[in-house]
């Protein structure tokens, strides 16, 4: 797994936080402002805690069996 499978996963990762962070505090009466603030910061904070957690299960050779999210396990189907 390459550099580049990780930086696309971070992006997804942050493209889904932030929406859902950002719609939640919509929903809560904030401005939109404050809400794609909130999003931004927490979507990247969210995004880089997974991305480093499943890196390093990555390197340890730990693959999640349900998702099969990562190349060497689609290679196995």
């Amino acid at each position: 797994m390459g550099t580049a499978f990780w930086i696309k996963r971070f992006l997804v990762v942050l493209m889904g936080a932030f929406v859902i962070i950002c719609m939640a505090q919509v929903l809560r009466g904030h401005d939109w402002v404050y809400s794609a603030t909130q999003g931004a910061i927490w979507g990247v904070l969210g995004a880089a805690v997974f991305t480093v957690a499943r890196y390093r299960q990555a390197k340890k050779g730990q693959h999640c069996a349900l998702c099969r999210d990562t190349p060497e396990m689609r290679e196995g189907q």
